[in-house]
Parts: C-alpha cells; sequence; structure tokens
C-alpha cells in the first residue's frame, strides 16, 4: 500500500532472537512454589497458524509508514484469520471446574496462592465471637485513564549504533534496564530513554509496554526515527487496567463491638498475562493491609491470583490499598448496624492509639506513626455529626433517602528496605538517588531519578533545597526524566516521591553545605566545627564573623582562598535506601442524597481529614487529595470496564466507559493533621494516593446509609442509577412479600 515501510509480527520479532516484557515482582504461592508466570511477547507470534491472542487489545501485527494515515490505512487492511475460543472473563469463575484456560500450559488459570496470618487462631475467634458479619464483595475493574494517552518515538543513530527512546513512562531508568534486559538485549549504555513531564500517569504507565521495543526495533530496521501515538480507544483496549477483586469476608465482633478476627478470601483478576507489579498489587500491597487502623488481634487473608481474557492488571492510584480499605470499612459499618452502635462511635472503639506506635500488625505490617484519634478529632471540628444524623431522622420521616458513610484509612508509601523487597521477590530495589549541583553563580541544579507526571516536583524537591541552602525557590533548577542527564532512579509511583527521593536531595544538599562549612572554615581561619549555617551564611559560632554561601561558591570554583586537600567545586550525589514504608491514613465523611424514583444519587458533602506527615506544600497535598477522590468516586459512581461474554470489550471510549464529570463531584472540604513519620529526616508520609483509597468506601457506606431502612444490605460498585433503583425495587418487593406472609 501507498508509504508502507514494512509489517513486523510476532514471528519476526522471535527470528530476531528478542526476549519478553518483564514481571518486575514475583510472588510465590503459601506452599513455596514459584508464580505461574507466563511470557508475554511484545507481538503475538503466528507460529506457522498456531499462534494464539489472549485478550482484544493484544498487538498482532505493527506497520510502519510514511506518515500517520498511511500506517492506519494499512493497519486496517492487516487480516488475520481468528478460530475462536471460549474466553474466561469473569474472575470469580478462572478457577471453576473445566475453566477454559487462558494459557495451555499452565494447566492451570492459577497464577499464585498466598495466604497471610494464622488461620486457625481466627476461625477459633469467629467461633467463639458475640456476633459476626459476613459479605461478598465486587471491586469492580476500572481503567485508569490519563489525560494524556502513551506517546512513544524511537531513534537509532547507526554511526553510533546507540538507540533514544522518548516514551511517556513513570520510570525512564527501568525502560532502559527492561529493554536491555529482557525485550531488545541492547546493551544498556547505547539506550538513552526520555520521558519528558507527561499527562497523568496514575501507575498505569509504570509497565514496559510494546511499542517501545517495537519502535526502536523499527527505526534501525527501517533507517529513520519512528512514531507511535496512542488513541484513546487503545488506552481502554490495550493498557493496562485494575482492581478487579472477588472478595468473600467475615469479621467478628464482641458485645461492645470490639473487633476480634478479620477473615478475607479474594480471588484477584492478574488479566491475560503478568504485568510489571500484577502480581505484587494483590499479593503484598493488599492483604498486608487488612488490619487498617483498628486493633485486630488476628486476621487471616487469602488471595489467589487468577488469570482473565482481559488486558492485564497492574498498579493505579491506591495500588491494593483501595480494595484493602473497601473490604475493612464495609465490613465495620455493616458490623455497626447489626450490632446497632453507630458507625462513628464503632470505630473510634477500635482504633489504634497514639501510644501504640509504632505497631506492628498481626500480618507483620509495621506502622511508623500515627493518631487516628486525632483525625476524628479533627472530623469532629469540621462535621456537626450529631446535627446530621438529626437531619437524617427528619428527612426520613419525610421518606427522603439521605445517608452518610464514613471510611477510616491507612496506606502504605514509599518503599521497603531494598533488601527486604528482594526477599519478598521483587526484582527491582527502593532506593533513589540524587545530584545537587551548585554553579558558579550560586544557581543551583538538581538531578535526580523520580519522574513528575502532575504531581509538582518542580516546586516541592525546590523548596527543600531551598528551605536548607536559604535561597528562592527560583534559584533551584530540577531536572528529571533523562537516562543521560539524571543518575540511576526507579521513577515515580507507590507515593515515594518525597519520603525517598525527596530525601536522597536533603541529604545531597546537607553534603554540599557541609564542604561549603570546610571552605568557609579556610576563609575564617576557623575550626570547621566552630562554623554553622544561619540564614544563608556561615557563622563561626559565639561571634560576628562570617561569609555570605556566595563567597563560599565563588571560592570553590575559582580556587583564589580555597582550603589543600579538598577537591573543587561544589556538587555532591546523595543515594538513600529507606528503612521502611511510611504508613499515612486519613478519616473521611460523605453525604449522599438519593432520589429513590430514579436511583439517582447525589454527594451533597464530602469531608476528608488526612495525615501525610509533614507537609511540604499544602497547596499540592489538597490538589493530589482532590484528584484522588474524583477518581475514587469515579470507581464508587461511575467507572467500569466491561467485556461481553466473547471477551469483546464494550467499554472502549468515553461514550461508554463512564469517568466522572464536575456535575458528579461535590465541593471538597479538606483538612490535615501533621503525625511526623520517624524513619526519614524530613517526616513526611505519601500524600498522592489517600483520596483514591478511602472514597470508595465511603461512598458506598453512605448510599447504603441512606438505603438501609429499606433492607438494603449490600451493593455492588458502581452505583449506578439503575443498580440503585433496581435495589430499591427489590427491597420495596420482598417487604411486600415478606407483610403478606406476616399478616397471612
Amino acid at each position: 500500500m501507498p508509504g508502507v515501510l514494512g509489517v513486523l509480527t510476532g514471528d519476526d520479532w522471535t527470528a530476531a532472537g528478542f526476549g519478553k516484557l518483564p514481571c518486575i515482582w514475583q510472588v510465590d504461592s503459601r506452599d513455596g512454589s514459584a508464580m505461574n508466570e507466563a511470557p508475554r511477547l511484545a507481538l503475538a507470534p503466528f507460529a506457522g497458524g498456531r499462534g494464539r491472542v489472549r485478550h482484544v487489545g493484544e498487538i498482532v501485527a505493527a506497520v510502519v509508514a510514511a506518515s500517520a494515515s498511511e500506517a492506519v490505512d494499512a493497519a486496517e487492511a492487516v487480516n488475520a484469520d481468528y478460530e475462536p475460543l471460549v474466553p474466561v472473563i469473569e474472575t470469580a469463575s478462572a478457577l471453576a471446574p473445566g475453566a477454559p484456560l487462558v494459557h495451555e500450559d499452565l494447566r492451570t488459570n492459577l497464577c499464585f496462592d498466598i495466604e497471610f496470618g494464622d488461620r486457625n487462631e481466627v476461625t477459633r475467634a469467629i467461633e467463639l465471637a458475640h456476633h459476626v458479619t459476613s459479605l461478598e464483595l465486587i471491586n469492580n475493574r476500572v481503567a485508569p485513564s490519563p489525560l494524556e494517552p502513551r506517546a512513544t518515538v524511537g531513534m537509532h543513530d547507526a554511526p553510533d549504533d546507540r538507540y533514544t527512546l522518548w516514551t511517556s513512562s513513570q520510570n525512564p531508568h527501568l525502560v532502559r534496564r527492561w529493554l536491555a534486559e529482557d525485550s531488545l538485549h541492547i546493551p544498556e549504555h547505547r539506550i538513552r530513554v526520555v520521558s519528558p513531564d507527561v499527562g497523568g500517569g496514575f501507575g498505569q504507565k509504570i509497565a514496559h509496554y510494546p511499542e517501545e521495543p517495537i519502535v526502536l526495533w523499527a527505526a534501525k530496521r527501517f533507517g529513520r526515527p519512528i512514531c507511535w501515538t496512542g488513541t484513546r480507544s487503545e488506552n481502554l483496549m490495550e493498557d493496562t487496567q485494575a482492581r478487579d477483586h472477588v472478595t468473600r469476608c467475615r469479621m467478628a465482633f464482641d458485645r461492645e463491638g470490639v473487633i476480634l478476627a478479620i477473615e478475607v478470601d479474594t480471588v484477584a483478576a492478574i488479566g491475560a498475562y503478568v504485568s510489571a507489579f500484577g502480581a505484587a498489587i494483590p499479593g503484598y500491597f493488599y492483604a498486608p493491609l487488612l488490619a487498617g487502623m483498628y486493633r485486630t488481634p488476628v486476621i487471616h487473608a487469602r488471595v489467589r491470583g487468577v488469570y482473565t481474557n482481559t488486558v492485564p492488571v497492574d498498579a493505579y492510584r491506591g495500588a491494593g490499598r483501595p480494595e484493602a480499605t473497601y473490604v475493612v470499612e464495609r465490613l465495620v459499618e455493616s458490623g455497626a448496624r447489626e450490632l446497632g452502635i453507630d458507625v462513628r462511635e464503632i470505630r473510634r472503639r477500635n482504633f489504634l492509639r497514639a501510644s501504640d506506635f509504632p505497631y506492628v500488625s498481626p500480618l507483620g505490617m509495621r506502622y511508623d506513626s500515627g493518631n487516628y484519634e486525632g483525625l476524628l478529632h479533627k472530623l469532629d471540628e469540621a462535621v456537626d455529626y450529631a446535627a446530621l444524623r438529626e437531619e437524617q431522622r427528619r428527612l426520613r420521616a419525610e421518606h427522603k433517602l439521605m445517608g452518610i458513610g464514613l471510611a477510616g484509612f491507612i496506606d502504605s508509601s514509599g518503599g521497603s528496605p531494598s533488601r527486604l523487597a528482594a526477599r519478598l521477590g521483587r526484582r527491582v530495589a527502593s532506593w533513589d538517588s540524587a545530584v545537587v549541583r551548585v554553579h558558579p553563580t550560586g544557581k543551583i541544579t538538581v538531578f535526580c531519578g523520580g519522574h513528575s507526571h502532575g504531581q509538582g516536583h518542580a516546586t516541592t524537591f525546590a523548596q527543600i533545597v531551598a528551605d536548607r541552602m536559604h535561597c528562592a525557590v527560583e534559584d533551584v533548577d530540577i531536572v528529571e526524566g533523562d537516562t543521560d542527564r539524571i543518575p540511576y532512579g526507579h521513577g515515580t509511583y507507590g507515593s515515594r516521591s518525597l519520603s525517598v527521593i525527596g530525601v536522597a536531595i536533603a541529604l545531597a544538599t546537607d553534603k554540599v553545605l557541609a564542604k561549603g562549612a570546610k571552605i568557609a572554615a579556610h576563609l575564617m581561619e576557623c575550626a570547621e566545627s566552630d562554623v554553622n549555617f544561619v540564614a544563608g551564611h556561615y557563622i563561626v559560632a559565639g561571634t560576628d564573623r562570617s561569609v555570605g554561601f556566595d563567597e563560599v561558591v565563588r571560592a570553590a570554583h575559582h580556587l583564589h582562598a580555597y582550603p589543600p586537600g579538598l577537591e573543587p567545586g561544589l556538587e555532591e550525589t546523595s543515594f538513600y535506601d529507606p528503612p521502611g514504608r511510611n504508613v499515612p491514613a486519613a478519616l473521611h465523611l460523605c453525604v449522599v442524597l438519593v432520589d429513590p424514583e430514579t436511583g439517582t444519587v447525589r454527594i451533597r458533602d464530602y469531608h476528608a481529614i488526612d495525615d501525610v506527615g509533614r507537609v511540604i506544600n499544602p497547596m499540592i497535598v489538597e490538589g493530589q487529595i482532590h484528584g484522588g477522590l474524583g477518581q475514587g468516586i469515579g470507581q464508587a459512581m461511575l467507572e467500569q470496564v466491561v467485556y461481553d461474554r466473547s471477551g469483546q470489550l464494550l467499554t472502549g471510549s468515553f461514550m461508554d466507559y463512564a469517568m466522572p464529570r464536575a456535575t458528579d463531584l461535590p465541593s471538597f472540604k479538606t483538612a490535615r493533621q501533621e503525625t511526623l513519620s520517624p524513619d526519614n529526616p524530613l517526616g513526611v508520609k505519601g500524600a498522592g494516593e489517600s483520596g483514591t483509597i478511602g472514597a470508595p468506601a465511603a461512598v458506598v457506606n453512605a448510599v447504603l446509609d441512606a438505603l438501609s431502612p429499606l433492607g438494603v444490605r449490600s451493593l455492588d460498585m458502581p452505583l449506578t442509577p439503575v443498580r440503585v433503583w433496581t435495589a430499591i425495587q427489590t427491597a420495596k418487593t420482598l417487604a411486600t412479600q415478606n407483610g403478606a406472609l406476616t399478616n397471612s
């Protein structure tokens, strides 16, 4: 066809000797056996007519043409003959006897089977409990949907045999490593990866996607730069999705509503292949958080990851923590209603106390610090809870449905120590790095291993340096996202930016100031131990003698008055491996109004009280919480990826996949509490994922509270009008039938 340079297939990929796309966290099963990991190639092989595709959206051919329009026309002309197979779409049916196999060579759809806690202790506690509440929950599959779909440009410099990849990724150094070790097997030092500040990631842009190695391969093969730009439909059809759990769970209480035990059994979709963090999220970022913010004596959790004929599941804002919070908070409110205890009060009775920290949960997770009663106190300052309940009683007397729902939760942010992470099966480390360079004019450039896609690093990281150096924020430039310019780092995900990368920046800055003290001591002819850095000047303690930082910078670069034995310049590097994960916490309250005639839910009020440790920039923290709340409410109310029985994606555009609009969201009311983390010198904790973690549980609890007089006990997300209306009609029908039986 006109303009076509060539067509690449999976058979070409295999013939070239290329490898697979990586999974970076292996989750072994409870019996010690390695997880069933199926290799994923960039292009599905035809293999002499015996190839297989495992989900709609899997790539079977790459068409390279002189223009985008010619490439699209030619791609539509590619004809692959398919023999339809019976798919596994529903997560709950993946392990059913006789279920079709996604990977026949594995002889099972089970990827891993992992357990946490003591099953026997939990069974005994449940048997002896005063009350046990049980639920069957579905955590709906959602698509992260960043504003900017992925885009990739590959270039090959033939004379130097060097490759340059421009890609919208959250972790450029990891992409470079994966290209070298896993997919293309190119020597790492011959690859440059550039990832500018892109329009959103939310975890979806962590993985190594097929287009990245394909464009580099094509660039060398056809001798020209190759560009691929994804569409929204491609984003919904190919890029990783999230959540998709089916859970049976129980919570045991004593007579006073004190939690005695939690039992959870979850089947979690992996999708057709294990993506980067695809196994770790349900394996290690979900189950260990099932203690929540409550003192729970015993917990047992079993999680089975299963293959389905769907897009691979991976990280999305919160990554396991929204799922855990949804289980715990739904159980807490369900138990409270059954026991006749107010949902606020039952939480107060079960909160961990400030004196409990540092705390290790029954599942082995360490909480660095917290003050959950303080969060409740701040919520009481923001909301007149008794007045809300009185308003609810008044409206119910008028047959109007108002609901109040709470969600108290923890996050797990930053990173585990690299050695511990490796023992748990993680194939990349947790540390990060930073270089702080002071130029001869005194201006500062920071090169760090993070990546910004909306978090405001250019502001927050600069504030850390400016605060330590007593200079203007405008004098500090932050450089990220280019493997040829920055030191090796692990990118941005899991709310690790401040508590890992920010700490590396702070430590490197302190090294610069320490070297400056040596130079200042030489200039002032005093002992280094007598020199203090105060308000931009090095001062000899107990005297009025001082030199400005600008004088020290000049001495460092011009050597006119410089101490012997000290290297010139003011540039320092720091590598920081976190000693443990930090545990932010929050308490959310949601007020809803439900129209019984249409099933429409309106969120009237939403309060979020967050504790993210020390706050570096309040505006950025508030913006992060607002964005997270929008995404969490989207999951609760509107969003769901839907496949039909044949495996065809039905929600392939925003005409069918319902993203929240401004009219779907209330005006959020936020407040903060600062409980510093003792585990890092900044005292910071993660802030980026809180809203998404708490909103689904808070919204669903509020709607169920509104519908509780009708006898509606449980609803699955998303709470669409038709789903809520159907629940109301079903409850009315059952009430009528029960009334008739009682009368008879």
